[in-house]
């Protein structure tokens, strides 16, 4: 497995759980992955979104979710907006501890602060991955399928296998996640009061702030505030562009203080952390076998050979300024997502989950969310298991293994 995000942790122990030796990968210095290292503290996909949301993410989800409660690390379910969004509030260090005891439990053997360098193929095979660690020590793993959960499709793009950059050309805006400290506990601070200070602060004069709208959130134990606003267009492949945007998004951060402490309660607020990485929401996609089509989010399709359901509405944002475009899902509130939507089509020990995932533009939008990312790359690191053993009817074997593990594929309630 290559990426320790959602996706992959959740890959990792579904391999390691099918009786496959499992190797994970992580460039950084925790799993976790947009929950830990960009302050995205939330998780949401894990259910439907309607006023009385329905479960439909099991399995590793919920072995996550069970030991965040019992660290005390994950609020209760909220339904937020007039969309009724389902989500969970999140402290990244308990997510960091929890996905390290997992991972120990199922003897998933982890690789922190590795960088993969090279993925070699033998015909339409991968075959040896090449990383190199934090001693700086180059080391070569040979490999019998390979789960891309990197974000960037990096595995896909070292080992010359098919992606694509972005959807119609265009790329998701990237956000630099903010968490403030300081704050009272009856401090009234929502997207809409957050989003009325900047108006007024702008009318004031205040430059630098890109966007007024955007999640605003507290979180479970320390009462400290996340924003989603400081936004950046770019592009996340390139190092120069990359630079130049974090490095505008923190000093954004600083404005969006300014603007904070204007709050009523909100005189003593800080900056806790920026990111620290920014939050990349697009970059290459694997071209699957069969692609993610827009048709079986809108319609709200669920076929037999489901191996993970979707249940977060299309977001996708266009650009800096710009509001979030959404889209809801049709039909029963959930679509579904086959072994063949998660499979290269040209290197047939390829699998991908999360980002990575790719197809059309607005169900893209959608598959990209943590809660998602649990169910695809659970489904995904079954597969690559199972491959070992055979080719012949592995959707089906998969979906076996899946429901074996808890895993939902068909909506609950």
């Amino acid at each position: 497995m290559v990426g320790g995000g959602a996706a992959g942790v959740a890959a990792a122990l579904g391999a390691a759980r099918t009786g496959a030796r499992t190797l994970l990968l992580e460039r950084s210095t925790a799993l976790g992955g947009a929950a830990t290292i960009r302050n995205v503290l939330g998780y949401c996909g894990l259910w439907t979104c309607e006023p009385t949301p329905r479960k439909a993410v099991g399995g590793v989800a919920d072995d996550l979710l069970n030991t965040l409660r019992k660290l005390g690390g994950v609020s209760e379910r909220a339904v937020v907006g007039r969309d009724h969004w389902a989500v969970v509030f999140l402290d990244p260090e308990a997510v960091k501890l929890a996905l390290d005891r997992l991972c120990a439990d199922s003897g998933v053997d982890v690789r922190l602060s590795a960088t993969l360098i090279t993925a070699d193929r033998d015909g339409d095979r991968l075959h040896n991955l090449t990383y190199v660690d934090y001693s700086g020590a180059h080391i070569t793993a040979t490999a019998t399928a390979v789960v891309d959960t990197s974000g960037d499709a990096t595995a896909t793009a070292l080992s010359g296998a098919a992606f694509t950059v972005g959807t119609a050309g265009r790329i998701q805006t990237a956000t630099m996640a903010v968490r403030y400290g300081g704050i009272a506990a009856n401090a009234d601070v929502t997207p809409e009061t957050f989003a009325a200070a900047v108006r007024r602060a702008q009318r004031q004069g205040l430059t630098g702030l890109t966007s007024s709208s955007g999640f605003v959130m507290r979180l479970p134990i320390s009462g400290d505030v996340v924003t989603y606003l400081a936004d950046e267009d770019l592009n996340p492949l390139d190092p120069v562009s990359y630079t130049t945007a974090t490095q505008h998004a923190r000093d954004q951060a600083w404005s969006y203080l300014e603007v904070l402490r204007q709050l009523p309660g909100c005189a003593s607020a800080y900056i806790v952390s920026t990111g620290p990485e920014l939050g990349i929401r697009q970059s290459r996609h694997l071209v699957a076998h069969t692609p993610l089509r827009d048709a079986t989010l809108r319609d709200g399709i669920t076929t037999p050979d489901t191996v993970a359901l979707g249940a977060w509405p299309s977001e996708f944002h266009p650009g800096t300024g710009k509001p979030s475009q959404w889209v809801g899902i049709g039909g029963d509130r959930t679509f579904g997502i086959t072994l063949d939507n998660l499979r290269s089509a040209d290197t047939t020990n390829l699998f991908a989950a999360g980002r990575v995932l790719g197809g059309d533009r607005v169900i893209g939008a959608s598959v990209r969310v943590m809660g998602t990312a649990l169910a695809t790359g659970h489904a995904a690191g079954i597969a690559a298991a199972l491959l070992s053993d055979s080719q012949d009817n592995l959707a089906a074997r998969t979906r076996q293994e899946l429901s074996k593990q808890g895993a939902l594929l068909t909506l609950e309630g």
